[in-house]
């Protein structure tokens, strides 16, 4: 396997601490490494270095003669004088670009709701982000090197970019390096991971959940040693104090395999016990919609635009729901409905006489009035103890133990919030709502500016937290991590997603699929019958609804089927066979009532 490039001893200081202290690593062809570590360790730095973007203080960075590198940084980089086009294609002519099939399918994957010709500088934080890529992706690089390359992508643009680096790289060529704190994008992509703590660089093999079940191991290990060393030298200790020492027989500990790590793990959360204390919480009734709908005004005098359909939707106490679609789909504008800050303008929305809702914006609005204060003074000012979780499970807890929980140290506690960094802030916010004791809880993209260890620190605190959860996240390992069932806004209405997050993916695809192709004619493509009023309304809405129960019903047939073949004897190759006939049969039913269903939402649009 031949080597790319290579990094020897490097030693970076900053003014109050040292970095890297003697890292030397190297990336050979076929390498898909991703950099994992707490924000501040280095990570970025790392990446910087390898890329000769910053020179380290000592030691040296060498690059094989010949490889190209191409870098993706955090910041936005782009230039607003320049059009989409020409950030991405440069001054190369349409014919050798649009001959080029890694630059096609670049385009179309990424900037197929983006006007090619239109400027750069009109454009959102999401839509800049997936420019750069796109022009990095395009050009001809043998090494990448990508700084959080899914900020501000949704969760179809994650899973394009996932599918694209992991088929590019599949041959064995070139080399990739990412620094993110996805973790579905780290195991869907790479094949190393690089844990930055401490000064130093660790390597594990394969992706994320590998790297865990290795740490896990690596850290039990670290602490039998320090057990066994200890013991040692209180046995020491104790010769020395009563003379000669009796024999004694070496302690022998055996290294279990990292699956057997998680042999004895109960399930990560007891959904009965959750679920009876909510109720008792909450009563029977939380927040209902009941065909609420909701329109804005059109900026030019016309119709008014309907952005929520009618909405018929019962939230149950102890739900754990994640909410899923396209930028502007009306994520938002259904969570304001649930939260009251928005009246919907057909419909209705019934809530409960106890129900306390909480919501974790994007927005810091929690922390201005505390910018002063430090952090331990932000939490004692709110009470003295608080209990987490459910039961016989339930926990008091001090406000420095919840901090510490969430990951503060006792240095951080004096600290100015003003001081703090993003993550840090962002985790504070979230302890001041859940110490609010709501008993619903919307987070809005919560887990923007944390690594993986703070995402873990907050799924272990979400798990203990009774209440009814509402989770808006681009975060894909996040979202089926906390909650136990999504939903998804498709054409302005709320879809079940029995399948989660893959059977939206699959919904997406098929409706670009329906949509006419950039660059075609309109008008060629079969005119969709819309604008239906009256008893024809009604019949569609109805037979949408009814679509939906049959595909439920279906994706379960579906799940058994698979579980089936599983546990099918796998000699038996006829009946085995059979099964997957069965499971195909089913596959095909759901789709042609997919392909209905999507019909149907365009003739109600």
């Amino acid at each position: 396997m031949a080597h790319l490039l290579g990094a020897e001893a490097l030693h970076l200081e900053f003014p109050t601490k040292v970095v890297f202290d003697g890292v030397s690593l190297g990336v050979d062809e076929g390498d898909r490494i991703g950099i994992v570590g707490r924000n501040g360790d280095g990570k970025s730095s790392l990446l910087a270095m390898l890329a000769g973007r910053l020179v380290p203080d000592a030691g040296r960075v060498t690059v094989r003669s010949g490889v190209r590198v191409g870098v993706l940084d955090q910041a936005d980089t782009l230039d607003d004088a320049l059009t989409v086009a020409e950030t991405v294609v440069g001054s190369r002519p349409s014919h050798e670009w649009a001959g080029d099939p890694r630059t096609r399918e670049v385009i179309a994957g990424l900037l197929a709701d983006v006007a090619w010709d239109g400027p750069v500088a009109g454009l959102s934080g999401g839509q800049r982000r997936r420019v750069a890529l796109a022009a990095l992706l395009a050009g001809d690089h043998d090494v990448l090197f990508l700084d959080e390359p899914t900020n501000h992508l949704d969760v179809e643009a994650i899973a394009w970019l996932a599918d694209h680096l992991t088929r590019r790289w599949a041959t064995g060529a070139g080399g990739l390096l990412v620094v993110t704190h996805d973790r579905w994008f780290l195991d869907e992509v790479c094949t190393r991971t690089w844990e930055v703590h401490d000064g130093i660089v660790e390597p594990f093999d394969g992706g994320y959940a590998a790297y865990i079940l290795q740490r896990v191991e690596r850290d039990r290990q670290a602490a039998s040693i320090e057990a066994r060393r200890q013991n040692l030298a209180r046995k020491e200790l104790a010769w020395l104090r009563r003379g000669a020492p009796a024999r004694t027989s070496k302690p022998k500990f055996r290294i279990d395999a990292a699956n057997a790590l998680i042999a004895d793990v109960p399930e990560i959360r007891d959904k009965t016990e959750l679920q009876s204390l909510a109720v008792s919480r909450l009563g029977k009734d939380v927040v209902d919609l009941l065909d609420a709908a909701v329109s804005y005004p059109s900026p030019d005098g016309g119709p008014a635009r309907e952005v929520l359909h009618p909405v018929e939707w019962r939230i149950a106490p102890g739900e754990r729901t994640g909410i899923l679609g396209v930028n502007g789909a009306g994520k938002s504008t259904l969570l304001a409905l649930v939260s009251g800050d928005l009246e919907p303008t057909a419909g209705r929305v019934k809530r409960g006489k106890t129900v306390r809702v909480a919501t974790l914006t994007q927005r810091l609005d929690e922390l201005e009035e505390h910018l002063d204060d430090a952090v331990r003074i932000v939490i004692a000012g709110l009470r003295t103890s608080y209990t987490f979780g459910a039961g016989s499970k339930a926990q008091e807890l001090t406000p420095g133990q919840l901090l510490e929980r969430m990951g503060f140290s006792s240095a951080q506690l004096s600290t100015p919030v003003k001081d703090l960094s993003g993550g840090q802030k962002r985790r504070l916010q979230l302890l001041l709502i859940l110490l609010e004791q709501p008993n619903v809880l919307i987070l809005d993209e919560p887990t923007n500016d944390l690594d993986t260890d703070m995402l873990a620190a907050m799924e272990d605190l979400l798990d203990s937290w009774p209440g009814t959860l509402l989770v808006v996240s681009h975060d894909r390992y996040f979202i089926e991590r906390v909650t136990d069932q999504q939903f998804a806004i498709l054409g302005g209405r709320l879809r079940h997603l029995p399948g989660g997050v893959d059977e939206y993916l699959r919904l997406r695809e098929r409706e670009r699929s329906a949509a006419p192709s950039r660059g075609t004619d309109a008008a060629a493509s079969p005119a969709v019958p819309s604008g239906l009023t009256g008893a024809d309304l009604r019949a569609a809405q109805k037979e949408a609804t009814a679509l939906e129960r049959r595909l439920e019903k279906l994706e379960a047939r579906i799940a058994a089927a698979r579980t089936a073949l599983a546990d099918h004897d796998q000699s038996d190759y006829v009946g085995l066979g059979d099964e997957m006939a069965r499971i195909g049969t089913l596959e095909s039913e759901r789709d042609e009532i997919e392909a209905r269903w999507f019909e149907l939402t365009e003739q109600m649009d």
